[in-house]
């Protein structure tokens, strides 16, 4: 009788199936291989799968929305914290209740709810070629509307959110009517109409084609590191500057993380988050990437240090989403393709 009972036992079990495993997902705007690394770690230590959905950030915060309460997702990962603050105010996000977050993460690279914060800050700065500019010209953002920059300006497109972002600093900081302005000028002294990426900014000063760039730090360290030689010469043949260190100091902006409003993982979501900002991987995103640490406690890599030490700006991260549509608005306005 007690064989009979133990058989059915093993089938009934064997009909449930094994326990769920635990898991994770995360939809993520990022593309970096150290990316992948990390997650990894994650689930050798926790033992917590990390399931990765990659797209945009618009068509990640379009899917949430579709999805609702039934979508799968537990974090949304972005390069910019405008659209966390558009997930945020969409309701897709929800407050992380952690306290290593809030006695980690400074308060102004943090949601205002704590529904989303910063992982790595990246500042948006000038690049010039040191044969055809003198630094002793460079000042701040406002001063590239200046007609010593005429045909010699380059930078991406109004529709990169980096350049939305730092619109939405520059309102911020000075009013919108300033901001037009610069914008204005801005426009008069591109040296070719906006293409490409940061990286190609930068390559188009090696050809000649432009003294000047604005770019994010990180795809600096990206050229000066690549395999690629023509990359490597492009990165090596311009100088930084940082912008505005008498003022305001220089724009940065944030690759953070958000919980969403109905993760089904919330508790590994949260740990997930923790784990991302903690000194060890923080620390693996400065030296792998060249990203700024928004852990305080964290050093940066070798390569961020050769750059020096810059003030930065302390403007609200949220800000950048509140003002982009006005920053939209105003690239409309003078024509900033």
């Amino acid at each position: 009788m007690n064989k009979i009972f133990l058989f059915a036992l093993v089938l009934l079990l064997a009909a449930c199936g094994a326990p769920d495993k635990e898991e994770v997902t995360i939809y993520t705007h990022r593309h970096y291989d150290v990316d992948q690394q990390i997650f990894e770690d994650f689930e050798e230590e926790t033992g917590i799968h990390v399931n990765v959905v990659k797209a945009s950030a618009d068509e990640l915060i379009e899917r949430l929305q579709s999805e609702g309460d039934q979508s799968p997702a537990d974090l949304l990962m972005t390069v910019d914290a405008g659209r966390l603050v558009r997930a945020a105010d969409a309701g897709l996000l929800q407050p992380i209740t952690s306290e290593t977050v809030t006695s980690t993460i400074p308060e102004k690279l943090r949601a205002n709810d704590n529904s989303w914060v910063g992982l790595t800050k990246r500042a948006r700065i000038i690049v010039y070629s040191p044969e055809r500019v003198n630094p002793e010209n460079l000042s701040t953002y406002e001063g590239l509307m200046d007609s010593t920059w005429n045909d010699r300006l380059l930078i991406r497109s109004s529709g990169n959110i980096y350049n939305q972002s730092l619109m939405a600093s520059v309102i911020a900081n000075l009013g919108e009517e300033t901001a037009r302005a610069w914008a204005s000028g801005v426009v008069e002294n591109f040296a070719r109409t906006p293409s490409g990426n940061d990286r190609d900014q930068v390559k188009a000063i090696l050809a000649g084609e432009g003294d000047l760039a604005v770019i994010n730090t990180y795809y600096l360290g990206l050229l000066l590191n690549s395999s690629d030689q023509q990359e490597a010469q492009a990165g090596e043949a311009v100088k930084i500057f940082w912008p505005n260190q008498n003022d305001r100091g220089a724009h940065i902006n944030v690759s953070g993380v958000g919980l969403t409003a109905n993760a089904p993982n919330a508790e590994n979501a949260v740990r997930l988050i923790e784990f991302l900002i903690s000194k060890e991987v923080q620390e693996l995103y400065a030296s792998a990437n060249f990203e700024y640490p928004a852990n305080p406690n964290a050093a940066v890599s070798d390569q961020l240090k050769s750059w020096g030490e810059f003030k930065e700006d302390d403007l609200a991260l949220n800000r950048l989403g509140e003002l982009n549509d006005e920053a939209v608005t105003i690239f409309d306005e003078v024509g900033w393709p």
